[in-house]
């Protein structure tokens, strides 16, 4: 675990999301389980929407577990001029 990691449990899951992606990360539901310890990332993302926060989707491909390609959201923090 990184010393950055560790101060993000001190954090809610809305503000551990933020500051991930304010620091130019980009998350999953995957690395959002695996890396901040959230489950339902969605529902999160949503409320910072909705607080007003420019958070970008774009849809990646990855494998599954069977190797079956699917699709997956991918957010990012968008530039904070844009609208």
């Amino acid at each position: 675990m990184s010393p950055h990691e560790h101060t993000f449990g001190e954090l809610n899951q809305r503000d551990r999301i933020k500051k991930f992606l304010e620091m130019g990360q980009t998350l999953t539901r995957l690395n959002a389980w695996a890396r901040l310890g959230i489950l339902e990332a969605p529902a999160r993302i949503s409320e910072l929407r909705a607080e007003g926060h420019n958070i970008k989707t774009n849809m990646v491909t990855v494998r599954n577990r069977y190797g079956h390609k699917v699709s997956v959201a991918e957010w990012s923090m968008g530039d904070t001029n844009e609208k």
